[in-house]
């Protein structure tokens, strides 16, 4: 029985250590201010996108210019 319980523990240890590598990790603080900052209501209230590509195509279709904002959170 004991031999049984350690042997467990021992492969809970090892899978539980395997978690950040399947992406069951701690999320990076910066993933989460950027999604923070996505729901937002100036950008959820517009019709903004993240995406360049898309905005490209849509820019090019509607025969407009594309306003982009940059920011940065790893920087004071």
């Amino acid at each position: 029985m004991r031999t049984r319980m350690a042997a467990m523990a021992a492969a809970g240890a090892l899978l539980a250590g395997f978690g950040p590598a399947f992406g069951d990790g701690p999320v990076d603080p910066l993933v989460q201010r950027r999604e923070a900052k996505l729901r937002e209501a100036w950008f959820t209230g517009n019709n903004w996108t993240v995406d360049y590509d898309a905005a490209r195509a849509r820019a090019s279709g509607e025969g407009k210019l594309i306003f982009a904002y940059f920011t940065r959170s790893y920087s004071p």
